[in-house]
């Protein structure tokens, strides 16, 4: 039993699950995932770690790459495609690379996580370089896919954050950035998806959004760097340009008009009491902070 990783061990809680009725089930498992919770805060000195060494790559021109198998590849998908709308970050720096490729989206790919070569060549296909940040996630902690992404991604100079579920994962001991969740059996026995999965979501979460506010996608905490694609986004631009701004909604809604509906360009032209070409020009020179371009 000694070989076998925690995340694959049957729990030794709640041996009588298929007993129980639909509302024990149902606290059981909510329960059973304040263990993710608890995981990930006991990783943040190595979360931290890793958002103090990507940004300076991502400043300079980085993309970041998210590679998995299975749930952590498509946990890593959706952190990827989310970064646009939410931060307005380039769909072509959010790179998502899943074992067996886009197929296994929807339904498993046979053997898929078991190629290492795949993962080096998928790497290799994306021109990863120095200023790249590789985030690599497996359950188990040496998914053969992601490994092959790792060794590659290593010695073709990017920055690589390793993600595992298991306190010896290959994934995080070999990454310059390693962070380790321990979130130990399963309730259904080896079902990642379960805890193991909630924890990876957590720290993609929290991972991103911490490097994004490092990178001025924030005033405050107001998401003001969204990509208002669509009427209901249209709206919440405006609402955080009041916000942010204490005027009233036809100035925020004028202003947004004038400058594409760029929340940060229109917070700066509102509160530097400038127009809008001036207001983009000052947050250019500001590198984006909507604090520092208006001075306070």
């Amino acid at each position: 039993m000694n070989s076998i990783p925690q995340t694959e061990k049957p729990s030794e809680s709640h041996t009588a699950l298929d007993q129980y009725s639909a509302l024990d089930l149902v606290q059981t498992f909510a329960d059973d995932q304040l263990t993710a919770v608890n995981a990930v805060r006991d990783a943040a000195p190595q979360i931290a770690a890793a958002v103090e060494a990507a940004v300076p790559r991502l400043e300079q021109g980085g993309r970041l790459i998210y590679v998995g198998a299975g749930t952590s590849g498509r946990l890593g998908l959706l952190d990827s495609v989310e970064l646009y709308p939410t931060f307005s970050w380039a769909p072509d720096r959010a790179v998502a690379l899943l074992a067996g490729g886009q197929q296994a989206l929807f339904r498993a790919v046979e053997g898929a996580e078991d190629q290492t070569d795949q993962g080096a060549a998928d790497v290799r296909m994306q021109n990863v370089g120095p200023q790249d940040v590789v985030i690599l996630l497996a359950a188990s902690g040496g998914t053969p896919y992601t490994m092959g992404a790792l060794e590659e991604s290593r010695r073709l100079g990017a920055l690589t954050i390793g993600i595992g579920n298991n306190l010896d994962s290959p994934v995080a001991l070999k990454a310059e950035c390693g962070i380790i969740l321990d979130t130990g059996s399963e309730l259904i026995s080896g079902s990642t998806r379960l805890k193991a999965g909630t924890a990876q979501k957590i720290t993609l979460n929290t991972l991103s959004s911490s490097i994004m506010v490092k990178l001025n996608k924030t005033y405050g905490n107001l998401m003001v760097d969204l990509k208002p694609t669509n009427a209901k986004l249209r709206r919440r631009a405006e609402r955080l340009t009041v916000l942010a701004t204490g005027t009233d909604e036809v100035t925020a809604r004028t202003t947004l008009e004038a400058c594409n509906h760029h929340v940060k360009t229109a917070i700066v032209a509102i509160l530097g009491k400038v127009d809008v070409a001036e207001a983009a020009a000052k947050l250019d020179a500001a590198h984006g902070s909507v604090r520092a371009a208006i001075g306070r």
